[in-house]
């Protein structure tokens, strides 16, 4: 199994399910405020370079759903530096394969089993990304994205 360091929003639900699954399969998590990391562009871009630039962005936030913000309309050099001032704004969960280096975006089941490997579950989600409650609509990208730095 793997050690992960686990970069989440402190209090997110999805990001505690998404805790909740990746322990049932006997990894290890090394958690970590996604809000509060110093982030640079060398270092979110290790994460996600791999994907379009759309895909960077938690479509779930408040700016993003309100329209104020339309990640389809940005170049990489501008929504890097939004996303790093603003890390509210990043797709998450960032996670680090510790073991290897190897770097994923969003929670996606299909591609995180394939990363690194989950307890199979006929009642788990295709996907993990989003809202917790069932009552919120939030629409995110699918299918996250790993790569190997």
């Amino acid at each position: 199994m793997s050690h992960i360091t686990f970069f989440e929003k402190p209090g997110c639900g999805g990001n505690a399910r998404q805790r909740a699954v990746l322990q049932a399969a006997g990894h290890t998590l090394e958690r970590r405020n996604l809000l509060t990391a110093h982030w640079t562009p060398e270092a979110l871009l290790a994460f996600l370079a791999p994907l379009p630039v759309p895909e960077w962005f938690n479509r779930a936030a408040p700016r993003i759903k309100s329209g104020e913000v339309v990640p389809d309309a940005m170049d990489a050099e501008a929504a890097l530096a939004l996303l790093i001032a603003e890390p509210l704004l990043i797709r998450r969960p960032l996670m680090l394969n510790t073991a290897d280096g190897s770097r994923h975006v969003g929670f996606d089941t299909a591609a995180v089993t394939a990363w690194v490997g989950l307890e199979p579950s006929a009642q788990r989600p295709t996907s993990l990304e989003g809202c917790a409650s069932p009552t919120k609509s939030c629409s995110t990208p699918t299918g996250g994205q790993h790569a190997h730095v």
